[in-house]
């Protein structure tokens, strides 16, 4: 899949552990992990925006396209 998946590394630069994200959030750590693991096959603009701004950061610091 060309888009590439960093909010692991995101989460780490902020010094964020996966659950906590995901209670700030609203969503489960298994949606989460699904999300982080590049498995899901899309995203809620509302769900983006909350990561964004919980992290304080762009979606494109989460999201990367990558052509192969």
């Amino acid at each position: 899949m060309p888009i590439i998946i960093n909010l692991d590394k995101v989460l780490a630069e902020r010094g964020m552990k996966s659950y906590e994200l995901a209670e700030i959030v609203g969503i489960t750590t298994a949606n989460l992990s699904i999300l982080k693991t590049g498995k899901a096959k899309a995203i809620r603009f509302s769900t983006l925006e909350a990561i964004c701004k919980a992290l304080d950061c762009q979606p494109s610091d989460i999201l990367e396209y990558v052509e192969y």
